[in-house]
């Protein structure tokens, strides 16, 4: 059995909903999703035995396998169903059941330790410090989750809807990445987003560095190139002034949310890689490791593999 003690399937499903709903509360952001609040938090709490479904079903695999992809798809379909009964047929969180469903069957793949007693996730809180660079989850280091995430997402599901969807069909028509994109790459701006978040990085900036370079498809199927490059350059200028923090980044914040709103251009795909990136905080805070693996290219000792905003 891969995950044990006090920290079963069910909250490893709690820390990725976690993530959704403060992902979903964040302020000041710009371009924030106009749905109720409390829509979002039931939103996301809908998704929740579909993560604990997703975790269970990768337990009970040795790898990353086609049977497995086709699986996570199946449950996947059905946690959207889900959700829009809860949402009245809103689709709030379609891309972040892909991209966060994989790193929460990834994690449990990899899951080779219990929690530490009385540690901040047995009882529902996330914690934020020093950079992990690298730091191992359940004995797994960050590298390698997001490479069993990329595995999984490497795999055909055989089963899968074959209707274009508006991410697909920019994808195609702009050869942007998008979420299936992203997690085939190996989550790298999951991954830069989780060290900025541990480096003391405000989440509003990590959304905002995230925003800066991403591919967002929505942005590309709502205003175009012309459209997704003035939002990779409005959040680029708050981060230039400074970031939301100081007086300058603060303003243009203000500036720059009322053009996303002016275009009705809503930044879910990068809200939805912050939200990855807050989940496996949230999991590399509070988990110790059987082991640590060596940046063997750096030549360090000190049990830490390194992760850079290049990985």
């Amino acid at each position: 059995m891969g995950l044990v003690g006090a920290y079963d399937d069910e909250r490893l499903a709690s820390a990725a909903v976690r993530a959704l709903v403060a992902e979903a509360e964040l302020a000041p952001r710009a371009g924030a999703v106009r749905e109720d609040v409390t829509a979002v938090r039931w939103a996301a709490r809908a998704l929740k035995p579909g993560f604990a479904a997703m975790a269970a079903t990768a337990r009970r695999n040795a790898g990353p396998t086609r049977a497995l992809r086709e699986e996570l798809g199946f449950i996947g379909r059905a946690t959207e169903r889900s959700m829009l009964r809860a949402t009245g047929g809103v689709n709030t969180h379609r891309g972040c059941i892909w991209s966060m469903g994989l790193l929460v069957a990834a994690t449990a793949l990899k899951a080779g330790a219990s929690p530490q007693p009385g540690s901040p996730l047995q009882h529902g809180a996330s914690i934020h410090g020093a950079s992990i660079h690298g730091a191992p989850i359940l004995g797994a280091s960050i590298g390698e989750l997001t490479d069993t995430a990329k595995a999984l997402a490497a795999l055909r599901d055989r089963s899968a809807p074959r209707l274009p969807s508006p991410g697909s069909t920019v994808s195609a028509r702009y050869g942007a990445a998008g979420a299936r994109g992203e997690a085939r790459a190996g989550f790298p701006h999951v991954r830069r987003a989780l060290a900025a978040l541990r480096a003391g990085t405000g989440r509003p900036d990590v959304l905002l560095s995230t925003m800066s370079t991403l591919q967002d498809t929505g942005i590309l199927y709502a205003a175009g190139p012309r459209g997704l490059r003035a939002v990779q350059a409005g959040a680029r200028e708050i981060l230039d002034a400074g970031g939301t923090t100081t007086p300058e980044g603060a303003a243009a914040l203000v500036s720059f949310d009322a053009e996303l709103r002016g275009g009705d251009l809503r930044p879910r795909g990068s809200a939805a890689l912050l939200a990855c990136g807050i989940f496996l905080d949230d999991v590399a805070s509070t988990w110790p490791a059987k082991t640590r693996p060596t940046d063997a290219s750096s030549g360090r000792g000190d049990g830490r593999a390194t992760l850079t905003s290049g990985t």
